[in-house]
């Protein structure tokens, strides 16, 4: 499942209409990053993984909603950040590169 996602995620970057170039490339850059660390987690934290992705979804629906709840906002953001310490400490590389992409999409606005 998870590496399913990344390989939808490479292909939408590849169609990304953008004039910067070295925007396209730097997210490009860390995406193949993510894919190496992702790789290196091996199937014995493939349900781990499935659970930050499942929280992680919930957070992004929860923060979209066009009526949000903020009690169901801070819920789906616990969920995600107890799902995650634990792959924080086992994986840091992972973590940091996921940041690395988080902060990346901010800066362009997503």
């Amino acid at each position: 499942m998870l590496k399913n996602t990344v390989s939808k995620l490479e292909a939408a970057i590849q169609g990304l209409k953008t004039e910067d170039r070295r925007k396209k490339a730097e997210l490009t850059r860390l995406f193949s990053k993510l894919k190496t660390e992702i790789e290196a987690l091996g199937e014995a934290r493939d349900e781990h993984a499935q659970s930050i992705a499942g929280f992680a979804q919930v957070a992004a629906h929860e923060a979209t909603r066009k009526d949000q709840s903020a009690k169901l906002l801070d819920l789906s953001r616990a969920g995600l950040s107890f799902s995650v310490e634990g792959l924080e400490a086992s994986h840091p590389r992972l973590v940091e590169t996921v940041n690395e992409i988080c902060s990346f999409l901010a800066g362009l606005g997503i």
